[in-house]
């Protein structure tokens, strides 16, 4: 009895100091990071809205400042008016600010409540610190030196400069450990050694497919002992459809990819698999880089050939996609608000994605940081308001819009079209039926009541059928998302960024620190879309390949070269290894853009297989490890972390689905049905497929750290919380797996429980116990068997059960080391 409690004591102690060391949080990692990226969500999210809706009455540009409150400069913001400070950092709830935002007390602005998002970007701003970099002077920047603004190192163009001598010429395996050899030697360290063979595996699987290595393929690189067998796994691995899946995904967080429109109106976007799908296929492969971002922004104009089949051009069509799976805000009255919001939505993110630049920040002055007049933001909105854009969703309608989306070339084509008429027509149909409703109730007339609910019924059949076959490819695919041509114009400037506000008409073109007299020329009968991919997907562009090879390298050493990934401006990181990064962005355009080969050059070094053992000397000069002087440890993904436990258990699919899940949801503005299918767990596909919607992403991705779909997102944020060790022990998906992973254990007749035990470490850990590990573990197989007693059976399964759930909550489960 004495052994039974002392073992439970022992258990119960473990937990608790699992919970604390999962709770955790590297409190110097989150500051490293905070001042900047709350400028730029300052800039973007805060500062556009006070200037459009308070410095009217709020600035001291101000005929009368009312209430003595300015809101133009940050002393302004928090010393306050005659009623107080307007904000306290760190706290909303306390802030006289959002009181008048929520019309609780004051109601500000005067002119009508501002949107749900908008207050509640107030709230996180508050919240988070209410990091303002405004000083007292006017809030609009007298001028740029563009001049000097070239200067910036990342506006250079990246030169290959040889790496220095290093003293240790047995360890490098390629150019890549001599940079990074040549600048630990300089600081005094040496590199950590070699992961072992197990832990080497394991990591580069799940790196470039995201799901862990089978017991078969441990054993079959345990038993090649050959020279190239690193090399063959990495090329095999390469190869796999799962490496589509894993890379296209990272992508898909830089797209902010989603399935709804989210935001007061959140509308189902029932088609944006199929962009989904593309950029898996993309990856897969292995579509060089520079064509991959041309086709995003230009598609539907690249030039074609006369063999081209249909299929390759609906690819590039629905490539598109990539412009108009953003947010929208769909209650907007004003088309012509509506139309700037999504042009500012496609700008910003076709500057962050592609070249880390936060142009976005000029809709309403001069950026505050980076050579970036407000004129060359609103060049680039002339182009993204020269593009019709087909998303199958259009402001103030609660539905997707089949009409208001894109025809896909092929056999289903004409009826396709016919459809667009017919549900067009069958939404006016159910729109009249649910006009003589209202009637029939406000007249009290149970004829014309009864005559209403059929109308209502047959009108809502029809419309069903008719979106049912526009759903159906099994004639081929029929409708997308995507933009093409509208009509060519120039775009006023709009004075503070307010839509009625026009300045002067500014002619489309480019950011102008990175153009010269080379750059292609937008004609008056052209948007300037395509010109706008050649610029980018040049090698001239100086941010191009700099920012991808850099974005290739977070994902796997698990922080930048340049560590603000999403921005190289004057506020962003500067590189560690600025010869190594330029060495990298000139070798992928020389290898022809190939993402494929650049990771393969990555992994296929000395620094990536390196033990991440903390050398305690290394550990005291570099705790951040910035000179890479071992591989740090990486938490999985959300979505990896899902698809381990479903391999685990047995029950993963790795097939491809057919479509979305969205699709088996009502054609509806969203309600209680996407909470529904967001919580769903019966799921057993890979989770790059799971529903997308804004608002609903999946609990189990959510909670660690899945990204916002609404934001690009270069670089997860790793937060460490109780609730995720709470979710492991206790979710009804997280037990549900350990108990299949239990029968799986137990169905494979004929062996014993230690061979059991080192099946269940294989496929959790990619090892075998060590053998102090497999003796606790086998005593505690006996004694739990002891304490659930009701059979041999019943006992067995229990203790196998809760075994597998600690292996799930165990550390080394959820992170790559």
């Amino acid at each position: 009895m004495r052994q039974r409690f002392r073992l439970s004591g022992r258990l119960l102690a473990s937990l608790v100091v699992a919970l604390i060391v999962f709770v955790r949080t590297d409190h110097s990692f989150a500051a490293a990071k905070e001042d900047k990226a709350g400028v730029e969500f300052f800039e973007k999210k805060i500062r556009p809205v006070l200037a459009r809706q308070c410095y009217e009455c709020h600035s001291e540009k101000s005929k009368i400042v009312q209430a003595n409150l300015y809101l133009d400069t940050r002393d302004g913001v928090r010393r306050g008016g005659d009623s107080g400070p307007a904000i306290v950092p760190g706290d909303s709830r306390a802030s006289m600010l959002m009181e008048a935002l929520r019309f609780e007390t004051l109601e500000m602005p005067p002119k009508g409540k501002l949107p749900d998002d908008v207050i509640a970007d107030f709230a996180a701003w508050i919240d988070h610190g209410a990091i303002d970099p405004r000083d007292g002077k006017a809030p609009v920047a007298a001028g740029i030196d563009m001049e000097a603004g070239r200067k910036h190192w990342a506006f250079q163009p990246p030169r290959i400069v040889p790496p220095a001598a290093v003293k240790d010429h047995a360890w490098p395996l390629n150019q890549i450990d001599r940079y990074l050899l040549a600048r630990l030697e300089a600081e005094g360290l040496a590199p950590a050694g070699d992961a072992d063979r197990n832990t080497l595996l394991r990591r580069l699987t799940l790196e470039l497919t995201g799901l862990p290595p089978t017991p078969d393929e441990l054993s079959a690189f345990a038993a090649d002992q050959s020279p190239q067998a690193v090399e063959h796994v990495v090329d095999r691995l390469l190869a796999s459809p799962h490496f589509g899946e894993r890379w296209g995904r990272h992508w898909l967080d830089i797209a902010r990819y989603a399935e709804s429109s989210g935001k007061e109106r959140n509308v189902p976007y029932r088609m944006a698999w199929r962009y989904r799908d593309y950029v898996i296929d993309a990856f897969n492969a292995d579509l060089p880089y520079d064509q991959f971002l041309r086709e995003q922004i230009a598609g539907d104009l690249l030039p074609t050939s006369t063999d081209e089949t249909a299929a390759e051009r609906n690819r590039r069509r629905i490539a598109t996609g990539f412009l108009t799976i953003g947010p929208k805000s769909l209650t907007e009255r004003k088309p012509e608000q509506f139309a700037l919001d999504v042009a500012d939505d496609q700008l910003d993110t076709v500057c962050r994605a592609m070249l880390a630049s936060t142009a976005g920040c000029a809709r309403c002055h001069d950026h505050k940081f980076d050579p970036i007049p407000q004129t060359d933001y609103y060049a680039l909105i002339g182009i993204f308001q020269s593009t019709e854009n087909l998303p199958g969703v259009r402001p103030l309608f609660r539905s997707f819009a089949y009409s208001d989306a894109a025809v896909l070339e092929g056999p289903a084509a004409e009826r396709s079209r016919e459809l667009q008429k017919l549900i067009s027509d069958a939404e006016q149909q159910a729109s009249e039926a649910e006009s003589l409703n209202r009637t029939a109730n406000r007249k009290k007339d149970p004829a014309l009541k009864a005559a209403a609910a059929q109308a209502i019924k047959l009108a809502a059949e029809n419309l069903a059928a008719l979106r049912a076959e526009a759903e159906d490819d099994a004639h081929g695919p029929r409708f997308a998302m995507t933009v093409r041509d509208g009509k060519p114009a120039d775009y006023a400037l709009r004075i503070r960024g307010e839509v009625d506000a026009l300045g002067p008409v500014v002619p489309r073109g480019f950011l102008s620190v990175l153009t010269d007299e080379h750059s292609p020329k937008i004609a008056s009968h052209e948007s300037g879309r395509l010109q706008l991919a050649r610029w980018i997907a040049s090698r001239e562009n100086p941010l191009t390949a700099r920012v991808m090879v850099n974005r290739l390298w977070q994902h796997l050493f698990g922080r930048g070269l340049v560590e603000s990934t999403d921005n190289f401006g004057l506020l962003g990181d500067k590189p560690t290894h600025p010869e190594l990064l330029d060495y990298l962005a000139v070798r992928f355009m020389d290898e022809g853009w190939s993402v494929k080969r650049m990771l393969r050059e990555m992994v296929l070094n000395r620094a990536y297989q390196m033990s991440s053992r903390a050398e305690p000397a290394a550990y005291a000069q570099d705790p951040d490890n910035r000179l890479l002087w071992r591989y740090a440890p990486q938490r999985l993904e959300a979505e990896a972390l899902r698809d381990a436990l479903l391999f685990a258990s047995g029950t993963l699919e790795t097939a491809r689905p057919q479509g979305s899940t969205t699709l088996t949801i009502n054609n509806l503005e969203l309600g209680s049905s996407a909470k529904i299918l967001a919580a769903d767990e019966s799921y057993r596909f890979r989770s790059v497929y799971l529903p997308m919607l804004r608002g609903n992403v999946p609990e189990t991705l959510a909670l660690f750290d899945m990204a916002d779909p609404s934001l690009v997102t270069g670089r997860r944020e790793v937060t460490i919380v109780a609730p995720q060790a709470l979710f492991l022990m206790n979710s009804r998906f997280v037990s549900d797996q350990a108990r299949l992973f239990a029968e799986r254990l137990l169905q494979k007749s004929g062996i014993t429980d230690e061979q059991r035990l080192d099946w269940a470490y294989q496929l959790t850990m990619s090892r075998t116990p060590r053998p102090e590990e497999g003796r606790q573990a086998l005593e505690y197989l006996v004694l739990r068997k002891a304490e659930v007693g009701g059979g041999v059976m019943t006992a067995g399964r229990e203790a196998w059960i809760s075994l597998c759930q600690a292996l799930f909550s165990a550390g080394e489960f959820r992170y790559i080391r």
